[in-house]
């Protein structure tokens, strides 16, 4: 008899997987912090506005190990996790594709709300767009999805570092003083009406006909190696997987090291910025994952990691929840603080909001089954109510 299609249930749930998807919401929120509170990571002039050696310091921390290293790891998730849901599916005998198809329809829909009126800086949206890709890759061979990713990949770096490189002699000058200005005063002092505009047009100047092909060339890729990874199966019996995940947890490591903190050796040219973000980043987010997978085969590194996991669980619900306090905490409408925060108080905010994310997400997993998003876009696409909130046998 055909099942009916559900979601995943706790006793099948893999807990590095969750403690990977925790780390990436951490290391999400430590770059979106700063480009929440002010406009220089969009629009460039950083070095001018926070020029002290501390604040050069944390941002070259974020640079290293949390730029492009996380939204990256994110999208890997995101590929391994659509692939873990047609290949349930399939199991079952239930056709893949509409349930898909509305899942991703949904997540356009929560990229939407978020990203208009709550932050430009959104990542759903672009899940929920590029993620139809992977329709055409889901029987693909793994060697597929692994040459597919790596040469779009290939595709973006290489023309544009070389025609970055042929014109490294002008690039650096900060010439956006006009939307510094405008963002501060919008965000900061401005209406809502003020801010949503700002919004607007910040997302219209990220989101164009221009950087669209190379969003996309950015997020698929890693949507095809997560896919790749669960088509493996590494990450669901790690034992069995030792050899390859040591060697690719190696490889990554080095390409990590060479491609995100070598550039500083040479004075992190802007130039080598594509490859510094896509290699580097790519290798970065493979890197951290096998590194959650590896540790939580010891007791020790289990417990140590499990916070992680609870935070991962409700990955949609927190990553909303970010910007929500941000929202709060920086624009007029709240207390205010937009361009007002420094980068090492940046990072404070980080830390401290995450430690109260890692309480609520424990309380709240032990007493519903899902974050309240995760628990709307599974009944959504299953097009059923789900259960929320869990008995007293199941509470834990």
């Amino acid at each position: 008899m055909k099942q009916q299609a559900a979601p995943l249930q706790d006793t099948e749930r893999l807990n590095w997987i969750d403690a990977a998807r925790g780390l990436a919401i951490f290391g999400i929120f430590m770059v979106n912090v700063p480009a929440f509170n002010a406009p220089y990571f969009l629009y460039g002039g950083e070095e001018q506005f926070w020029p002290s050696d501390t604040s050069q310091i944390v941002q070259t921390i974020i640079d290293i190990f949390f730029q492009a290293s996380f939204y990256t790891l994110f999208s890997l998730m995101f590929g391994f996790g659509l692939y873990m849901m047609k290949n349930r599916l399939e199991q079952k005998h239930i056709n893949y594709r509409p349930v898909i198809f509305r899942r991703l329809l949904i997540l356009l829909g929560f990229g939407a709300v978020h990203a208009f009126l709550i932050w430009h800086g959104d990542i759903l949206l672009s899940y929920g767009l590029f993620g139809f890709a992977m329709f055409a890759f889901f029987n693909g061979t793994p060697k597929t999805l692994l040459v597919s990713a790596l040469s779009m990949l290939g595709l973006l770096i290489l023309p544009l570092t070389l025609g970055m490189y042929a014109v490294r002699s002008k690039l650096g000058m900060f010439n956006s003083y006009e939307e510094v200005e405008s963002a501060r005063q919008n965000y900061g002092e401005g209406s809502l009406l003020n801010i949503w505009q700002q919004n607007f047009a910040d997302w219209t100047y990220s989101n164009n006909f221009a950087t669209l092909p190379m969003l996309a060339l950015s997020l698929i890729p890693m949507f095809l190696i997560g896919a790749y990874i669960a088509k493996k199966r590494w990450l669901h019996d790690p034992d069995a997987h030792l050899p390859v995940i040591k060697k690719w947890w190696v490889v990554t490591g080095l390409l990590f090291i060479l491609f995100k903190a070598g550039p500083y050796v040479i004075g992190n040219p802007e130039w080598f910025q594509l490859l510094q973000d896509n290699i580097g980043g790519s290798a970065s987010a493979v890197f951290y994952l096998l590194s959650v997978t590896l540790a939580y085969r010891s007791s020790g590194g289990g417990k140590l990691l499990q916070p992680l996991s609870w935070v991962g669980r409700m990955s949609l619900s927190n990553y909303i929840l970010q910007s929500i306090i941000c929202f709060i905490l920086f624009y007029s409408v709240g207390f205010g603080w937009y361009g007002e925060v420094p980068p090492l108080a940046s990072a404070g905010i980080v830390i401290l909001v995450f430690s109260l994310q890692v309480f609520l997400s424990k309380w709240w997993i032990h007493t519903y089954r899902y974050g309240p998003l995760e628990w709307l876009w599974r009944t959504l696409t299953y097009g059923k109510v789900q259960p929320f909130k869990r008995t007293d046998s199941q509470a834990s």
